[in-house]
């Protein structure tokens, strides 16, 4: 029977760290790789794309749009960093909605994650074909065809290297967590080093005029800015998606969701204001693959410009991999307490949701090759931002009712903390444009359709045995 009780029914913290120490998944990853996970799934699309989509709305001020996008992210991240030492499973958000705010809030959330990361994925897929362009003509002189370069609406049939490298992660996910880790921490650190090579050769052309106006449209197009750039802090989180592979999650999932989010923003940072300060708001704009726009204006050579592509090609391959490994993981949790099939928390003799992850490759390998990027960008933001609001709603709440629960990462100041995170994530959701909210309107009441047809019923809680832990599925 449908009763607010049954709705805002919660799931005990200790049932669900049970669940998560009897895993079957294999847990194999150390501080460093936790970082790599979290610096791979955030450093990409937004920094090599959306800085050129974002740059018209702030003006040379999108730099200060990467700070305010930087510190509603913060916030969040130290509720984060609490939550995932307190409840270190894989459900991230979801989980932590599930143990404070009850199983409807928990499914919104879910729900909202599930649109953050796999629609994430597909624009992050359609941008990295936009750079492997870029690098196919500056460094062979060929280019994709636009017919198969594009999704429709975006000037072409359908976004084919979008669905492949789409594809291709989930082959890379099949082989095994310790083999994608090992993946993850060699692009991340490759990428981090094209980076630092771009600012280095944009502060040679940096000109103090090109910053003036420096703010065009205020406050307002400061918000708007950051509203659209906040897209590029998706992922810091990932890091707790993998709480059931850690080798040791309370200690290092708080670590790694702080310094994965102080490297990420730090980088963004640097990049916007040499980016702005070499060529302008109006070069940025005109150029798809931005980044490398920059370097062969400041050098007028084409081989910077190459290895920039190159290496976009290879950072933007990374998020697409660990962002789409979040969201297989998340489902596990879902499907773990009956509100998604089974079929989802099955895992093969490597300790892969092997089903899991070919159905959501697919599907967003679909996304990718057939939904332009600027709309799936701002999709992804409304969800994040939902999701971050309620993490931040959830600290607020599990302090006041299990005050006792050990926790290896407190947040500061609180309730300052959350309340300022729950704030700025309010004012950014609001900042997005009304044709996103409509959007988000829809995927939220089909949502509420599959929970009520089917998730309520299924729900572990119903069952009597409900307060005891109930073990993982075996592998099949």
């Amino acid at each position: 029977m449908l009763t607010p009780q049954t709705l805002l029914r919660t799931k005990p913290v200790e049932q669900i760290a049970d669940e998560g120490a009897h895993t079957k998944l294999k847990r194999s990853l150390g501080l460093l790789p936790l970082v790599s996970l979290s610096v791979g799934a955030t450093l990409g699309t937004g920094i090599f794309v959306v800085l050129g989509n974002s740059a018209p709305l702030a003006g040379p001020a999108v730099v200060l749009s990467f700070v305010l996008a930087g510190l509603a992210a913060l916030f969040s991240a130290l509720s984060y960093a609490e939550l995932a030492g307190a409840v270190p499973v894989s459900g991230s958000a979801y989980s932590y909605s599930y143990a404070t705010l009850g199983e409807l809030v928990a499914w919104i959330c879910g729900w909202c994650l599930l649109l953050e990361y796999g629609v994430s994925v597909a624009a992050v897929a359609a941008g990295w074909g936009e750079y492997l362009n870029s690098f196919l003509d500056s460094a062979l002189g060929l280019r994709i065809p636009d017919a198969l370069a594009a999704p429709p609406g975006g000037g072409g049939i359908i976004n084919l290297p979008a669905a492949i490298v789409v594809l291709l992660a989930t082959v890379v996910l099949l082989g095994g967590i310790r083999e994608s880790a090992a993946v993850t921490t060699g692009t991340t650190l490759l990428k981090i080093g094209v980076l630092v090579f771009f600012v280095a050769v944009a502060v040679t052309g940096f000109r103090s005029g090109n910053l003036t106006p420096f703010s065009p449209q205020g406050l307002s197009g400061i918000a708007s800015g950051a509203s659209l750039v906040f897209f590029s802090f998706i992922g810091f989180d990932a890091a707790s998606t993998a709480g059931e592979e850690a080798r040791n999650p309370r200690r290092d999932l708080p670590r790694a969701i702080v310094i994965s989010l102080a490297i990420v923003t730090a980088a963004y940072v640097l990049v916007a204001l040499t980016a702005v300060g070499a060529v302008g708001v109006d070069v940025l704009s005109s150029s798809k693959a931005s980044l490398a726009t920059v370097l062969q204006t400041v050098t007028g050579m084409g081989w910077p410009a190459t290895l920039l592509a190159f290496g976009a090609v290879v950072a933007m391959a990374s998020v697409v991999l660990t962002v789409l490994y979040g969201q297989t993981r998340i489902l596990v949790a879902m499907s773990r307490d009956g509100l998604v099939p089974k079929l989802f928390s099955r895992v093969n003799r490597r300790a892969v949701p092997a089903a899991n992850t070919v159905l959501v490759g697919v599907v967003v390998a679909l996304l990718a090759g057939l939904v332009p990027l600027g709309q799936l960008a701002e999709a992804t933001s409304i969800g994040t931002l939902v999701a971050f609001g309620l993490v931040n709603i959830g600290v607020l709440v599990l302090r006041r009712t299990r005050p006792d629960l050990p926790r290896t990462f407190r947040a500061p100041l609180v309730p300052l903390t959350p309340l300022i995170g729950l704030g700025l994530c309010l004012w950014l959701v609001f900042g997005l444009a009304k044709e996103t909210w409509q959007a988000f309107g829809i995927w939220t009441a089909v949502g509420l359709v599959v929970y009520l047809g089917y998730g309520i019923r299924r729900s572990r809680l119903n069952r009597p045995s409900a307060g005891e832990a109930e073990r993982p599925d075996p592998a099949s």
